[in-house]
This record gives structure tokens, sequence and C-alpha cells, in this order.
């Protein structure tokens, strides 16, 4: 009886370990209808299932700016966001102005979010310089794509008082070039973006490239912008390639997480990256070379490890 005791004590003690070597984590992704969200699922999946004794769970939030804040009070611990709100956040700017937040550094890039501007082809826009007095979308007010579109627009010498803005969702705007309400709209995403594929089924539009003396004075000023061509035949209607900028969709995570849960968390990215791909075809786009570019902040020096560990100087 005494030896059963013991053997039930000692199977407790076991349970009360194990349970207690768990670490739980939260990984603030985005709307559910949206691609941070279904990622993220996946990645904490893939994180779960491969690091022992790890517990992410994915949590639905209002994405960047929101998973930013969320970080910063310790409300999670893991995040998506878009690279250049990281820097607005991280230097207290644009939409952070006089908010400083430093209880964040950066893991990886993962893909694209692509800055398309499109217009109607009735419009006659054919380069961004046309866009004075024009009716164009922004994007929702205080949104990082309104900020993108100011910066391109300053790019070519024009301002928000130069056109006609209008604040409105990728959808608002979509419609707005279907039915003769907007000229042309900012939608920040990846390629292909499903409003605009819509649209261009309906109606005869056109991809705005920036040029290439823009793309470097953009490029040169903001670090967290990365040169990309738009593939023709991407949209129905637009035959040839577009140049564009994107910004990046990262994972942040809280400066507490130890360095080794971070160094594991990356490591497993990549080393399981096949999974990762027949999971969600985003796992396609995750590059090693690529990973470390476009960020403007710290790195966790757990990533740091793993990128040294294969030779990728970060700063």
């Amino acid at each position: 009886m005494k030896r059963l005791f013991i053997i039930f004590v000692s199977f407790l003690m076991v349970i009360g370990c194990s349970k207690s070597a768990s670490r739980n984590y939260v990984f603030a992704t985005g709307g559910t209808s949206g691609t941070y969200y279904s990622f993220g699922g996946v990645i904490a999946n893939l994180w779960n299932n491969n690091i022992e004794g790890m517990n992410v769970t994915a949590q639905s939030t209002g994405a960047s700016a929101e998973n930013l804040r969320l970080i910063n009070r310790g409300e999670a611990d893991l995040a998506f966001v878009q690279n250049d709100v990281m820097d607005y956040a991280y230097n207290g700017t644009d939409m952070f102005d006089g908010e400083v937040l430093s209880n964040f550094s950066a893991i990886l890039t993962l893909y694209p979010e692509v800055v398309q501007i499109a217009a109607t082809k009735s419009s006659g826009i054919r380069s961004v310089a046309d866009f004075r007095g024009k009716r164009v979308s922004v994007g929702d007010a205080g949104s990082g794509t309104e900020f993108n579109a100011k910066q391109i627009l300053e790019a070519y010498g024009l301002t928000f008082d130069d056109i006609r803005k209008h604040n409105l969702s990728f959808k608002e705007s979509s419609d707005g070039l279907q039915n003769g309400t907007l000229d042309a709209c900012f939608i920040v995403a990846g390629v292909p973006n499903a409003a605009l594929q819509e649209l261009s089924l309906s109606t005869e539009i056109v991809l705005v490239p920036i040029g290439n003396t823009q793309v470097r004075e953009i490029t040169a000023q903001y670090k967290y912008y990365t040169e990309v061509n738009i593939p023709a035949g991407t949209y129905s209607g637009v035959d040839t390639d577009t140049r564009a900028i994107a910004v990046k969709a990262t994972i942040a995570v809280n400066n507490n997480v130890p360095e080794e849960e971070v160094y594991n968390m990356i490591k497993t990215l990549f080393d399981k990256q096949s999974d990762l791909s027949v999971a969600h075809a985003k796992g396609n786009e995750l590059n090693i070379e690529d990973a470390p570019k476009g960020v403007s902040i710290p790195f966790h020096s757990g990533a740091i490890k793993y990128y040294e560990e294969l030779g990728i100087i970060v700063q």
C-alpha cells in the first residue's frame, strides 16, 4: 500500500512538473477574415506541434497598431504587424505621434504587402503625377495605407490637399472605381488582392507604377519599404509588370520572451517550412535571405542568434 502511495505521489509530481514547464503565449493576429488570422493560426499550430512545452494561442485583433500596443502592455507575446507601423511605434511618429512603444523587437518578415495603386482606365491616370484634382481613396483614416499614400504623393511633390481625398476601406474603394465615384485608390495587401481581382473582371483598370526616381527616393528615406514588381496578368486586363513598393508582414515579439524561445520559433519556421506551405499558401513566401530585410528596429536576440548561425548579419 505504501509503495502504491509513493508511485501515485510521484505521478502527480511528474504531472505538476510538466504543467509548470509549459509556456503559454498569446499571438495577436488580425480580423478573422484576414490573412493575419488564418496564417497566425497555422504558425501557432506549427510551434505547438514542434517545440516541446510550447502553447501558443492565435488571437483575433484589430491588427498592426493594436497588436503593438498589446505587446507593449504585456497583453500579447507575439504579433503580426506591418513593418512600417512597427517603425512608427518604435520612433513615435505618424500614427504613433508622441506615443513611443519600446517593449518589443522583431523576429522576421514573412511576405510583402504591396502598395497597389489602381485607377480606372477612363480616368486618364497613368502616373501618380496625374493625381492632382482626382478623386482618390487613400484607405481608412489613420491607417497604415493612408500614411503609405501620403509618402508616395510626397515623392511626386503632392499632398492630400492636391487631391480629392476619400478615406474608404479596400472593398469600398473597389466599389467606388466600379461605380464611377472614384478615379483611383491605394490598396496595401498581398498580391493578388481579392477586391481588385473582382473589380478587374467588371471594370477596365490600370495599375499605376511608381517611377524609378521615386522608388529610389522613397526606399532611401523610409527603410521599411522594398521594391517589388506586380506581375503581368495578376489582374484582368493588366498585361505588363508594374513597378511598386511594399511593406512587409512581420512577426514582432515582447522583449521579455526568452532568447531560446525566440530562437526555436524562427528555426522551426524554416526547418518546417514545407509543412507550413502545405497548411497555408503564404508559407511558400518565406525566404531566409529576405527575412531580415525591411526591418528598421532592433531584432530580438534569439532571432539574431539564428541569423548569425547562418552567416546573415543583422542590426
